[in-house]
This record gives structure tokens, sequence and C-alpha cells, in this order.
């Protein structure tokens, strides 16, 4: 943990930038209960799952007793599985499509509530990977502006695995600034150093700070 801050620091101030104004989401999917634990001894507090159904049976019980922690769901929500997202999570990370966009505006007003948003675009166009499609996230975002105007508040990618990433999250950075979104949520164990340099406001690290994933 103080190696990897150690490293947004530093990779930070190499772009002149506050490393305070990056936030570290500790990806715990597939991690078991006593690693979050210990993570959580080390002080960190934000957390990213991949599954909604994983994230309540790990986090619902440390969440009753440390009010603090923070959930964010990153990967792909199925529609059905929205007001339990918006039950459990502080933030949804992967809203990609017009479908599920609806079922969060019905399952919020069952809830109650709408926790914060991110827009995940397939930076890359892979046809394997989650995201709105780069030719329709100008168009999604906008609809998605209008729809949730005090919740949306950024965007999430996973650029290609076998290219630079480079190009990829300064195309990120440029598509949230035409819509004026603050938070860039893009950056992983292999890459965060180049997304911070490119703007990223939140890195999503899981291997290097847990070790390998079993």
């Amino acid at each position: 943990m103080v190696a990897i801050r150690a490293q947004i620091a530093s990779a930070a101030a190499a772009a002149g930038r506050d490393p305070a104004s990056i936030k570290l989401v500790a990806v715990s999917k597939t991690q078991p209960a006593p690693a979050i634990e210990q993570m959580i001894g080390c002080g960190q507090m934000i957390f990213g799952e991949n599954r909604v159904q994983e994230a309540e049976r790990k986090f619902t019980d440390l969440r009753a007793t440390i009010p603090n922690l923070r959930l964010h769901l990153i990967g792909p929500l199925q529609t059905n599985k929205a007001r339990d997202a918006i039950a459990l999570c502080d933030s949804i990370d992967s809203l990609d499509r017009p479908k599920l966009a609806d079922a969060l505006e019905s399952a919020a007003q069952t809830v109650g509530k709408l926790p914060r948003l991110l827009i995940q675009v397939n930076i890359g166009d892979e046809p394997q990977k989650a995201g709105i499609a780069r030719d329709a996230a100008d168009g999604f975002i906008a609809g998605c502006l209008r729809r949730f105007p005090d919740q949306l508040r950024g965007l999430m990618c996973i650029p290609p695995a076998d290219q630079a990433p480079e190009r990829f999250f300064s195309e990120l950075a440029a598509l949230a600034g035409r819509h004026g979104l603050e938070t860039l949520s893009m950056g992983m164990s292999a890459d965060f150093a180049a997304a911070i340099g490119a703007g990223a406001t939140e890195v999503r690290i899981g291997s290097a700070l847990f070790g390998r994933r079993i």
C-alpha cells in the first residue's frame, strides 16, 4: 500500500498535479474478506467490485461496522441487478447503454436514491469489452446528463491491453472535457502512471495491491 501510494504521488508530481486529487480504488474482486480487512487496516476506504452478488457477500457486514467505507461497482451491470446495485454501492462506474440507464432510473424511484454514476466508454472499440461505443459516446453522455444531472460525474475506460494506453487515456479526457465532466476513472496496475499523466482522478488497482488474483 505504501509503495503504491508513493508511485501515485511520483506520477502526479511528474505531471505537475496534486497527489491528493487522485483517488485510489482498491479492486477487491475475488479477494477474500481478510485481505480486504488488511487493506482497511492500512487506511484504504475505497474498494471496487465487479459483481453485485460478490460485493453484497463481502461488504454488507463491513459497511454496517465501518460507515465511511465506499464501494464502487466497476464491472458490467445487468439490468435486473440495478436495484441491488443502487442499494449497495456508492458509485456505479459502468453505465454503458440506454437500457441500463432506464433500469437505473426506474430502480432509483423504488429505492429512493441514486448513487454517483460514471459512463464506461469502450475506448478501443473492442467487441469483447463492455462500454458505450466511441461513435455513440457523445450522444449517450449528453442524454444521461439530461436524465441524471446531479449523479453523472464522469467517465471510465479500460484501454486495449496490446497497445500503448496514452492515446486512449487522452481521448477519454478530451471526451469528458467536452461535456464538462471532471471525474476520470482510468488506469490500473500496469498503466496507472500513464493515466495520471493524462488526467486520471481515480485509478483502479488490484493485483499491485493484493497480489495475483486466485
